[in-house]
């Protein structure tokens, strides 16, 4: 009697077994990549925004100069933010302080240069600025939260603990 020279149903099995585990380890190792480069993304843009708010609250503070009164800092600050820069205020609150949140929009990407950066569905964009050095905070310094990022909302300082 002749062998037949096939593939045998056992070894056929077993092929198939391989080949669905290396494709189970694939798709898993694609989805850590895909989420790893979304948070990176993330990421950049929040930068790019914190780069280009820093120089509008450079810009306040010096306008508000030494010592400023309340009056004055809300001038300052609606002159700035708003009208220069093109912000909207926002009802949300990300952090514990008492700091008004501005909303980035479309038209306020566009007018920064960072029309490449595109607002995902109900995604947003918000910066905190605090523009005030005293005898507690002794620096200017600028917060961006996004609100429909990578796994929920998220500042710049808790994307870069992440990534420790």
């Amino acid at each position: 009697m002749e062998k037949n020279k096939g593939i045998t149903l056992v070894s056929l099995v077993i092929t198939i077994i391989v080949l669905l585990i290396i494709a189970g380890i694939s798709i898993y190792t694609g989805k850590e990549m895909i989420e790893k480069a979304s948070l990176e993304e993330i990421k950049t843009n929040m930068l790019l925004i914190e780069a280009k708010a820093k120089e509008y609250l450079e810009e306040a503070n010096f306008k508000m100069g030494i010592d400023p009164d309340d009056e004055k800092k809300e001038k300052v600050r609606k002159e700035i933010y708003e009208d220069e820069a093109g912000l909207q205020t926002s009802t949300e609150r990300f952090s514990d302080s008492n700091n008004q949140l501005y909303v980035l929009t479309k038209d306020t990407l566009v007018k920064w240069g960072l029309e490449k950066i595109e607002l995902k569905g109900q995604e947003q964009y918000l910066i905190e600025f605090n523009d005030v050095i005293n005898d507690e905070n002794k620096e200017l310094s600028v917060e961006v939260y996004n609100t429909k990022g990578y796994n929920g909302n998220y500042s710049l300082t808790d994307i870069e603990k992440i990534e420790e």
